[in-house]
């Protein structure tokens, strides 16, 4: 009889440990969805349920395919443009800077995008004629601490393979001197362009060139970042030919080095 009991009793642990462990392989969620996993079959969530989001590091961005989709946070520098509910804004980090071009941004959240403000941004990382670039992307803003950059000299760096290791940065160029842009219809030279032709007028984009040891750059201003009322544009108009000047701007890239200026000081 004891031994009948005991066979008895044995029998029903190994079934409640089998149900235990049905049960716990194969159980949805609460609201009867799968728990989600990662590529490597860890969970991909957080105590609230809500997905974790892998923000990268700069050099990880920097280290990512083209064409592929990359999450980053960064801190508005300065807005370029909106219009049709997108936004063009450079953005930097204590590593590295970055171009957000055309992204999703009601006028709203527009309004919010001051100078330091904190962004996480997803979308994907592109290149047009040597510009790196995030495009198709949405955002979010991230509350917390501030970060306005402060402008690095690459004055050195000017015609060297390190230049574009800065790429996006707000950067400045000391001792540059003013070379002449192109030519009047009259055939006299002149020291800067409107549209990088001359075939535009005051509002377009503003195009000098300067020189530095020997070599010669063009520099833009920009004018959806800096339009015609702003002290920028009215300095590079009133510029001259054989002028030294300082100029502040974000170290943008077209077919080479082509800074957009936002800040340029006559000093001899």
């Amino acid at each position: 009889m004891k031994k009948y009991l005991s066979l008895l009793l044995a029998l029903c642990v190994c079934c409640s440990l089998a149900a235990c462990a049905g049960t716990s392989g194969s159980e949805s969620q609460a609201d009867g969805s799968q728990p989600s996993t990662s590529l490597d079959g860890s969970q991909g969530v957080d105590q609230s349920g809500q997905e974790e989001v892998q923000v990268m590091s700069y050099a990880e961005y920097m280290a990512a395919d083209l064409d592929t989709q990359v999450v980053v946070e960064a801190y508005v520098q300065a807005k370029q443009s909106w219009w049709e509910n997108q936004a063009t804004v450079y953005a930097q980090d204590q590593d590295g800077a970055y171009f957000f071009y055309n992204m999703a941004c009601s006028q709203e959240e527009y309004e919010l995008l001051t100078p330091g403000t904190c962004i996480r941004v997803t979308g994907y990382k592109a290149e047009w004629s040597g510009e790196v670039e995030v495009i198709d992307a949405t955002f979010e803003i991230v509350e917390g601490e501030t970060y306005v950059a402060t402008a690095l000299d690459v004055t050195q760096l000017l015609g060297s393979e390190e230049l574009i290791d800065h790429q996006n940065q707000l950067v400045e160029f000391k001792g540059l001197t003013v070379e002449a842009a192109g030519q009047d219809d009259e055939g006299n030279d002149v020291a800067f362009l409107y549209n990088w032709d001359g075939s535009g007028s005051q509002g377009d984009d503003l195009y000098f060139n300067v020189s530095y040891n020997g070599q010669t750059y063009t520099f833009t201003v920009e004018s959806y970042l800096c339009d015609s009322s702003t002290e920028v544009y009215k300095a590079v108009e009133a510029l001259e030919i054989g002028q030294v000047i300082d100029a502040q701007g974000f170290l943008y890239w077209y077919e080479g080095v082509n800074p957009h200026i936002t800040s340029v000081t006559v000093v001899g």
